[in-house]
């Protein structure tokens, strides 16, 4: 009966297990949903396992109610402890609770001992393991050790000194690393799953910053200098107009580098030109009033230097015409020792420039010129301001997303950790059998031929079937696979003795290697053989259930911990993975903030600069009054330009509306605006200026309309807004090279919050871009 029982419940177990977590993982993902089914699955078993088998010898010791009811009760109340807190993922188990819970368990360990003797000397290993997992880490291995030693010492006193005692200080010890390795390595899956997101977020914050980083190097400089020569404009207009349509000239150039800056910046770093940068610098000074001595004699340089010099000198330049009152600028650019220098020198000092908080520019290209191996100073002193770059020629840059984090301790212990326990606990098993081959066999070649088989089974394990990165569902695998079975099965043949072989290896590496329909079979057959072999050399039915018990628990703890040291090697290379995918996800926002917000800006800016260009001789008034909206434009823009960087903008309909009617009149199309009054949440509204902005922006880009008409109607489920040109062309065509993802960012934006957008032409030879979004 007992076998029968057994029989069907590793068969279950088995079947269970290879057809839940059989097959080798392929995918991160999969791994990472797999991995604590399996902790969970084998921890029970294995568990479970040691219960039943000391239960089986309280039985056979005398199977009488005072003694079979206590010791169920104590091995259930064990296994209680166990599964439901001391191997629980998230339990407190070095709190308060914990101490009490291992004293629970150290009385529920010792105490029957005094009555079950033998039966119940397999069970001070849950101890063992207990201690380590709510012990800190040197009292708990003094105290695995110490308990270890206790059971050697019980076991001496009930048969006297010899092997026994070794054998059962070795099973203590080797059931502790199963307790302890299992149950850690259960938590260690848990913590890695829940450190994903944690890690996904760590990369997403780095890749915010690269983009504020680059928001603000590369378009503040170009927003300030638009408002700069915007004002400078503005002024001589009525005074000298051909000069300000020159500066108009130059106002569209910074406007259109601008637009391009914004593709850059949306996909990654843009190699800048610093020959073009020192032109630039010389051009918005000169523009300033203030008077520019350039240097350059830096020769060759790698472009990622270059980059970063370029960027320097933006800033220095943007610095300089913010926060300072200069009237002379010196720039330097040389080539000393192996390295670049670049200095930028004013006279425009003042007494707050080296205030705390006074923006982020000089910490930002602190960053990027250390991570070149290179150096930045920024100090005032002798009433002139310097800024001082140098940067080696040698220098590589770090990425800023595939460093990790050092003070996630489980994500990087866990391989460590599954490899060292796997590794005691399968060496354990081998010096169990190693003990039993010096008690059973009595001859020098005996014991050498059976050791023998056992390290080469050991070698096996160890340096193949467990190993993460073999291949062990290979021809190689297949071939080792059957020399395991002929290692486990020749000393029992040899020698006719059951427990010579190791047959829980070849049980677990059967799983690890074949198929589910044929690695389950394989795993019952080496089961059914390890108690055949009882039945056949000793005929003691209690052995022949020991055997498979015993093979069944090595063979799961075997392929457990062998898959669960995989699996957390998946999990910890699927951290990379899955912090890129964050962080993708992340530019996508970006650029599609950057598309919407900065691109209708500097769109509306190159427009009024163009009409400004054609009024400043005809109507000196009327472009006096497109630059101070230029002005403002520049001047939002800038504002966007901290508004992307950290988080969405809140758009403003209302302003969104007002804008779009003096965008259109000043570019000579009649608007008609048709809008309901409604109440709408700040997700709908932000949509729809959003769908706005799109929209005139394209309207004014890609076609040639003279009539608009926008709409915001109102139904009894869902708000529908509409805006119609008779231009046609409302959309580029589809571009292969990524340009012209306006209308696939609004879709986006629109689906987000259950709507829906539709953008085409009508019968009436009209275009037509309308969202509709449920009011509910």
């Amino acid at each position: 009966m007992a076998k029968s029982r057994t029989l069907r419940m590793g068969a279950v177990v088995a079947r269970r297990l290879d057809s839940a977590l059989g097959q080798e993982s392929d995918s991160q993902g999969r791994a990472a949903g797999l991995a604590p089914r399996l902790a969970l699955l084998v921890v029970t078993v294995v568990f479970a396992g040691f219960a039943v088998n000391a239960f089986q010898y309280v039985v056979v010791q005398g199977a009488t109610f005072a003694r079979v009811v206590p010791a169920g009760a104590c091995l259930a109340l064990m296994m209680v402890l166990q599964l439901g807190f001391f191997s629980r993922p998230g339990a407190d188990v070095r709190g308060p609770l914990g101490y009490s819970a291992l004293f629970v368990q150290a009385l529920l360990t010792f105490v029957p001992m005094f009555f079950f003797h033998e039966a119940w000397t397999g069970m001070p290993g849950f101890l063992a393991g207990d201690a380590l997992l709510v012990l800190r880490l040197g009292t708990g291995w003094v105290a695995f050790f110490a308990i270890a030693a206790v059971a050697g010492v019980i076991q001496s006193n009930l048969t006297g000194p010899g092997l026994e005692v070794v054998y059962i200080a070795n099973l203590t010890m080797v059931i502790g690393l199963v307790v302890y390795g299992l149950s850690r390595l259960r938590s260690l899956v848990r913590e890695l799953e829940d450190a994903r997101s944690e890690l996904a977020g760590l990369a997403v914050a780095r890749e915010r910053l690269r983009f504020a980083r680059d928001l603000h190097d590369l378009l503040g400089f170009s927003l300030s200098a638009v408002t700069l020569k915007t004002e400078l404009t503005h002024r001589l207009v009525p005074l000298q107009p051909k000069r300000a349509k020159q500066e108009l000239d130059e106002i569209l150039e910074v406007s259109r580098q601008a637009l391009a800056d914004v593709r850059a910046v949306a996909s990654s770093y843009r190699e800048l030109s610093l020959d073009d940068e020192l032109a630039s610098a010389r051009s918005v000074l000169s523009a300033a009033e203030v008077v520019v001595d350039v240097h350059a004699g830096q020769g060759d340089v790698p472009p990622r230097v270059r980059t970063v010099l370029a960027t320097v000198l933006r800033e220095g330049v943007t610095n300089l015409l913010r926060h300072s009152k200069a009237e002379n600028c010196s720039i330097t650019v040389s080539r000393d020792d192996g390295a670049v220098c670049i200095e930028i020198v004013n006279d425009g000092v003042r007494d707050d420039v080296e205030s705390e908080g006074h923006g982020n520019g000089i910490s930002n290209l602190t960053q990027r010129v250390r991570a070149l191996g290179g150096t930045l100073t920024a100090r005032a002193d002798d009433d002139t301001y310097r800024l001082h770059a140098s940067i080696p020629l040698s220098g590589q840059e770090n990425s800023p997303t595939t460093s990790e984090p050092h003070t996630e301790h489980g994500a990087v212990m866990a391989p460590r950790l599954g490899s060292l326990i796997a590794t005691a606990v399968f060496t354990g098993y081998a010096i169990s059998s190693i003990i039993l081959t010096f008690a059973w066999l009595p001859d020098t070649t005996s014991r050498a031929v059976a050791i023998a088989c056992i390290l080469a089974s050991l070698g096996l394990m160890l340096g193949f079937f467990s190993r993460p990165s073999a291949s062990v569902r290979s021809p190689l695998g297949y071939a080792l696979l059957c020399a395991q079975a002929v290692l486990t099965y020749l000393p029992m043949a040899l020698f006719e003795h059951p427990l010579l072989g190791m047959p829980g290896y070849l049980a677990g590496a059967s799983l690890l290697v074949l198929p589910a329909r044929f690695g389950v079979p394989v795993f019952l057959l080496v089961m059914a053989s390890a108690g055949g072999a009882h039945w056949l050399f000793e005929g003691s039915s209690i052995n022949i259930v020991f055997g498979f018990i015993v093979t069944s628990n090595h063979g799961l703890v075997v392929f457990g911990l062998s898959r669960l040291r995989s699996m957390v090697q998946d999990l910890h290379d699927a951290r990379t993975e899955l912090a890129h995918l964050a962080v993708t996800k992340e530019r996508l926002r970006f650029a599609r903030d950057l598309h919407d917000l900065l691109g209708y800006s500097l769109s509306a800016i190159t427009l009024k600069s163009e009409l400004t260009h054609r009024l400043v001789e005809r109507d000196p008034e009327r472009a006096q009054q497109e630059l101070s909206g230029i002005l403002d434009i520049s001047r939002q823009a800038l504002a966007d330009v901290r508004a992307v960087a950290s988080s969405y903008r809140e758009m403003s309909l209302d302003e969104e509306t007002v804008s779009a009617r003096a965008l259109l009149a000043a570019a000579n199309i009649n608007v008609t605006l048709r809008f309901e009054p409604c109440e709408l949440s700040s997700d709908v509204r932000t949509t729809l200026a959003t769908v706005l902005r799109e929209g005139v922006t394209n309207l004014l880009r890609h076609s040639k309309a003279a009539n608009c008409e926008i709409t915001l109607a109102r139904s009894e489920d869902r708000l529908t807004m509409e805006i119609v040109n008779d231009g046609l062309l409302a959309v580029p065509p589809p571009s292969t090279n990524g340009g012209g993802s306006g209308i696939h960012n609004l879709t986006a934006r629109v689906t987000n919050i259950g709507g829906t957008l539709v953008a085409g032409t009508t019968p009436d030879n009209t275009y037509r871009l309308q969202a509709e979004i449920p009011l509910h």
